[in-house]
């Protein structure tokens, strides 16, 4: 498969260091990356019509998405 837009090391090129140590160190972080890996790649795979999902369901996809990388972010901000 193609490359999925939007990998957070993408996303934060700076911190990309910080997001592999805080992986590693930090479970619920951890946990946080795997499940906005998770619905990254649906939001792509809806994106690309892989996988056919209502208009509805891939714009809350896409919030999920943002919400998390919100919530990522400010853990990175504060390590």
């Amino acid at each position: 498969m193609s490359h999925t837009p939007h990998d957070l090391a993408e996303e934060f090129p700076a911190e990309a260091a910080r997001i592999a140590e805080l992986k590693e160190s930090d479970a619920h972080f951890s946990k946080l990356v795997e499940e906005y890996n998770q619905v990254n790649q649906a939001v792509y795979r809806a994106e690309n019509r892989i996988d056919t999902v209502s208009e509805e369901h891939e714009e809350a996809l896409r919030r999920q998405r943002a919400r998390l990388k919100d919530s990522l972010w400010a853990i990175i901000r504060k390590a």
